[in-house]
């Protein structure tokens, strides 16, 4: 499975970006589609997550702010990012979980949010 993300950029506070993630590969079937950041010296944070049933998880940080969004057709991800603050800027990563103690990760977008 390959996840390719894209969509990030530089913005200003209080501004928006969305995210995509997009998955291929042959014969599979995701389970968890999510996104973490990661700022260099400190622990990859969980942003949201999205199961294939519908359910959805966000860190309190982004609450409100944020959606995650996907295509299971598509086996796609999205991620609306709204009201950005500067403490978002971050290499957003794409996550896969097929169940099972499969998972994959994505290449990464920078997001950065400066005036």
């Amino acid at each position: 499975v390959q996840l390719q993300a894209s969509g990030g950029g530089l913005v200003q506070p209080g501004g928006s970006l969305r995210l995509s993630c997009a998955a291929s590969g042959r014969d599979f079937s995701i389970n968890v589609m999510a996104w973490y950041r990661q700022v260099p010296g400190k622990q990859r944070e969980l942003v949201a997550a999205s199961t294939r049933t519908g359910g959805r998880n966000y860190a309190g940080s982004v609450k409100g702010r944020f959606t995650i969004s996907r295509d299971n057709a598509k086996n796609t991800v999205f991620l609306q990012m709204n009201s950005l603050k500067p403490e978002d800027t971050a290499v957003y990563l794409c996550y896969a979980g097929l169940g099972g103690g499969n998972y994959y990760w994505g290449q990464g977008t920078q997001v950065t949010v400066s005036s």
